[in-house]
C-alpha cells in the first residue's frame, strides 16, 4: 500500500473508533471521514461510507451479491475493480448498482455523492435487509471479519471457499464467543492449517488481481505483523491463514510479473508469520512446513532480504526445539543470503548464532565460546545500527531494539554471565509494554539468573509474577517449557522450598492447556 493510502486508512480508522465509542451512526462517521480525508487524499463520499464500516471492497461486493440473491436476481457482474473505480471517481454506478450500494449503506444516492435516481426512484434504502442489520451490528462490535465468518458459517460453502477456511472461521468464532483459553488446536484445526499451507505450495509450484486489492492485502499483512505482539496466537493464526488463502486464490492464475512478485512477497510474509505463530503454539512440525512454504515464495521474488528473513525465522524452530547445531547452520545461511544488504536478518542471524552457541555449551562455557558468542552479539548490534527506520519498529517482519536487548540477555543468561545478563534483561523489560510472550520469557530468564546465583527465593518470586501476568490464551507449550524447567531446577536444589507449591499452582493451568495445543 502507498504511504498516502496507508495514512488515509489510519486516519479513517481513528475517526471510526472514536465515532463508535461516542455512539454515532455510520452515516455520521462517514461524513466526518469525508470532511477530514477528502481535502487531503481525495476520499470520495462512497469510499468514506465503506471506511466508516471498517471493511474491505470484497465485503461490500458480497453484500451486493447477497441482496441480488435475496431479490431473486442473477448474480451481478460487479467486482472489486469496478467498485474501486466508483470509489476513486473514475466511473459512476448505473441505476441498478447505485440502488444496491444505497441499500448496503442504508443511505440515499446523494449521500454517496451520486446525483440522479436509482431503479427505485431514490426511496426505500433506509429499510435495512437482515444481512445489513447484522453487518452493522458486527461493525459496531469492532470487527468486520466477524461478519464475513458468520455469513459464511450460515451458508453452504460457496465456490472458492474451502472447508479448511470454514473450519478456521468457526474456530475464530469460538475464540470470539467463549472464555479465553477454551478453544484448542485440535485435529480438525490442524488439518485445516496444513490444508491451506499445502494448497499454497501447489499454487507456487504450478502457477488479474487489481492493484487496489493488492494494496489492501499488503496493509492487512503489515497489520498482522503488528498484532503479533498483542493478539493471542490461535486467534491471530486464523486471521493470517484466511488472508493467506485469499492470496493463494489470486495466484491460481499467473498475474503480470509486477503483481505476481507482490503476491509472492505477501505469501512469503504470511507463511513466515504463520510459522512464527506455530512456534508459539508449540507445533514445530507445522512451523517448519510453513517456513518451507515461505522460502518457496520468497525465492520467487529474488529479494535477498526477504529470503534471509524467512531463513532466520526458521532457525528459531531448531533453536527452541532442541537442535542447536541446525539452528547455527540456518543462522549462517541467513547471514550469507543477506550478504551486504542492510536488513533485519543481518541483525537477527548473528543473535541466533550466539543463542545456539550458548545452548551447545551451557553455563559452563569456556572463555573461547563466551568470546565467540559475544562477537556474534557485537555483529548484531553493528548490523542493527544500519537497519532502515521502518524495519527497526516492526517486531514481526523487522527487528527492534527491544528484541535485540532481550536476546542479548537470553544469550548471557545461558552462558552464565549473570551480572551482564541482569543489566541487559532489565533494559529489555523496560522497553516491552505489549508483547506478553516476550515479557514472560524475559522474566523467566531473570529468574534463571537468580537461580544460577543461588537466590532461590527471588527466582521463585520472579517466576510466580511472570506466570501470574500471563493470560490463559498465551499459556502454550512454548511458554511451558522454560517455566517447567525453572520449577524442576529449583526442586533439584530444594524440593521443600516453601514457594514451590505456589509456583506449581500457577503452572497447573499452563500444563493443562499446553497438553491440548497439538504439540508435535
Amino acid at each position: 500500500m502507498s504511504g498516502r493510502q496507508h495514512r488515509e486508512t489510519e486516519i479513517a480508522r481513528r475517526i471510526r473508533a472514536k465515532g463508535l465509542a461516542a455512539g454515532r451512526t455510520n452515516a455520521q462517521i462517514a461524513e466526518e471521514i469525508h470532511e477530514t480525508c477528502g481535502p487531503q487524499f481525495g476520499t470520495t463520499k462512497v469510499k468514506s461510507h465503506r471506511l466508516s464500516y471498517g471493511i474491505a471492497l470484497a465485503d461490500v461486493i458480497e453484500q451486493v451479491r447477497a441482496l441480488f440473491e435475496q431479490d431473486k436476481k442473477a448474480p451481478p457482474g460487479i467486482g472489486e475493480t469496478l467498485l474501486s473505480a466508483y470509489e476513486s471517481g473514475l466511473k459512476r454506478p448505473g441505476p441498478e448498482y447505485l440502488h444496491y450500494l444505497c441499500a448496503v449503506y442504508r443511505v440515499e444516492p446523494a449521500t454517496l455523492g451520486f446525483d440522479g435516481p436509482c431503479i427505485c426512484g431514490g426511496h426505500g434504502h433506509q429499510r435495512p435487509p437482515l444481512a445489513v442489520t447484522h453487518w452493522e451490528t458486527t461493525a459496531r462490535m469492532g470487527s468486520s471479519r466477524e461478519l464475513i465468518m458468520q455469513s459464511h458459517d450460515a451458508e453452504a460453502p460457496s465456490e472458492g471457499i474451502s472447508e479448511d477456511e470454514n473450519i478456521l472461521r468457526r474456530t475464530l468464532l469460538t475464540l470470539l464467543s467463549t472464555e479465553p483459553g477454551k478453544a484448542k488446536l485440535d485435529g480438525p484445526v490442524l488439518g485445516a492449517i496444513e490444508g491451506i499451507r499445502r494448497r499454497m505450495d501447489e499454487t507456487l509450484v504450478c502457477a488479474s488481481v487489481s492493484p487496489a486489492m493488492l494494496d489492501q492485502w499488503e496493509e492487512a499483512t503489515l497489520s498482522f505483523g503488528r498484532q503479533y505482539t498483542t493478539t493471542a496466537p490461535l486467534r491471530l493464526l486464523c486471521d493470517v491463514l484466511l488472508e493467506l488463502s485469499s492470496v493463494r486464490a489470486a495466484m491460481n492464475r499467473r498475474q503480470p510479473i509486477d503483481l505476481q512478485e507482490r503476491l509472492c512477497r505477501m505469501a512469503a510474509q504470511l507463511s513466515g508469520l504463520s510459522g512464527m505463530i506455530m512456534i508459539n503454539l508449540g507445533d514445530h512440525r507445522l512451523a517448519r512446513s510453513f517456513f518451507r512454504t515461505g522460502r518457496t515464495a520468497a525465492d520467487e521474488t529474488g529479494d535477498r532480504a526477504l529470503r534471509a528473513w524467512v531463513t532466520a525465522r526458521e532457525a528459531l524452530v531448531p533453536l527452541y526445539y532442541g537442535d542447536a547445531r541446525e539452528a547455527l547452520n540456518l543462522a549462517k545461511k541467513s547471514r550469507d543470503l543477506a550478504g551486504q544488504t542492510p536488513c533485519a536478518a543481518q541483525a537477527m542471524a548473528p543473535v541466533v548464532e550466539a543463542r545456539a552457541l550458548a545452548m551447545l555449551t551451557g553455563t559452563d562455557s569456556s572463555k573461547e565460546v563466551v568470546d565467540q558468542a559475544k562477537r556474534a552479539l557485537a555483529r548484531a548490534r553493528n548490523a542493527f545500527s544500519h537497519i532502515r527506520g521502518t524495519e527497526r519498529e516492526d517486531m514481526a517482519f523487522g527487528y527492534t531494539e527491544r528484541q535485540l536487548y532481550f536476546y542479548q540477555g537470553d544469550v548471557l543468561t545461558k552462558l552464565g554471565q549473570t551480572l551482564e545478563a541482569e543489566v541487559v534483561l532489565d533494559q529489555a523489560l523496560d522497553k516491552y509494554q505489549d508483547h506478553i510472550l516476550d515479557q514472560t520469557l524475559i522474566r523467566l530468564d531473570q529468574a534463571q539468573c537468580r537461580l544460577i546465583e543461588g537466590d532461590l527465593d527471588e527466582a521463585m518470586t520472579i517466576g510466580i509474577k511472570a506466570l501470574n501476568l500471563l493470560g490463559s490464551d498465551f499459556r502454550t507449550d512454548f511458554i511451558m517449557r522454560p517455566a517447567v524447567a525453572l520449577e524442576q531446577a529449583v526442586a533439584e536444589r530444594d524440593p521443600n522450598h516453601p514457594l514451590l507449591p505456589v509456583y506449581r499452582e500457577q503452572l497447573r493451568p499452563t500444563i493443562s492447556l499446553a497438553e491440548g495445543t497439538g504439540s508435535a
